[in-house]
């Protein structure tokens, strides 16, 4: 099978505006799937959580429960999805067959990359927007540090987008994909403070806690909203920016190597 080569000097980046169109289409036609569901799934997270807790529970000393809970299920849903893009639109090409057709024309590992990832922080960033919005007539949301929320979005998806492309590549059949979302995704995003501060945790719980890279992306994120969080910005900055490249590097030595890609 035809193998990801390294870019040409004189390469414009077609192949990766290309691509990068390609991605985006697949996801945006079935966008009542690929995004209206997800918010769906978040904004009923919202009614019954914030219907059962916000008359009894107030964070940072007086942010109300649903105010605090917005910006966790925008982060979770962006992070989930931006995952999920990029695992399922590789593992649908492989098993379809198709990828022969991304892999014949000479794109670089480098655009291969750029192109998956980006397309997976588009995504996440339609949904999350969405969940935003669906918000509105609940909470008045305020945005203290607009581009802490954007770098931790950016980031966060592209991290959860590069471990996509990773398990799409490892995975060989649709469970085995499931086994990533379902025991490492999932309970990850579930466990990284969405649904509460970790202060209100045991000690102990509160020092797991911090060995989860996912709760510095979302604690840094509803840092920008509220110019208060559980541990410093600039901590879960570092976290994240080292999560990033080191998921980063393994994605791309996966895609130099043409690990299960090239037969």
């Amino acid at each position: 099978m035809p193998e990801l080569r390294p870019r040409p000097a004189t390469s414009s980046w077609t192949g990766f505006r290309t691509l990068l169109y390609k991605e985006v289409l697949r996801f945006w036609k079935v966008a009542f799937q690929t995004v209206a569901a997800p918010v769906l799934n978040a904004v009923l997270f919202l009614l019954i959580f914030s219907h059962v807790l916000d008359r009894h529970v107030t964070v940072y000393g007086d942010v109300g429960y649903t105010t605090f809970l917005v910006p966790g299920l925008v982060m979770m849903s962006l992070l989930q999805n931006a995952f999920a893009n990029t695992s399922s639109s590789l593992i649908q090409s492989k098993i379809t067959g198709n990828i022969v057709f991304v892999l014949l024309p000479p794109i670089s590992y480098l655009e291969f990359y750029c192109a998956y990832v980006g397309a997976a922080i588009l995504r996440g960033l339609f949904v999350g927007t969405g969940v935003w919005l669906v918000s509105v007539p609940f909470v008045d949301l305020p945005v203290a540090h607009p581009a802490w929320v954007l770098t931790f979005a950016l980031a966060g998806g592209a991290i959860l987008g590069s471990l996509g492309v990773v398990a799409g590549i490892i995975a060989d059949k649709f469970d085995q994909l499931a086994a990533f979302q379902n025991f490492l995704i999932m309970p990850l995003t579930m466990l990284s403070g969405v649904f509460y501060s970790i202060h209100s945790l045991p000690p102990l719980w509160q020092d797991v806690s911090h060995a989860n890279p996912f709760f510095f992306m979302i604690d840094g994120f509803r840092y920008g909203f509220f110019g208060q969080s559980d541990v410093s910005p600039w901590l879960s900055l570092a976290v994240v920016a080292l999560c990033l490249a080191v998921v980063a590097v393994l994605t791309l030595a996966l895609l130099a190597r043409g690990y299960k890609l090239r037969n």
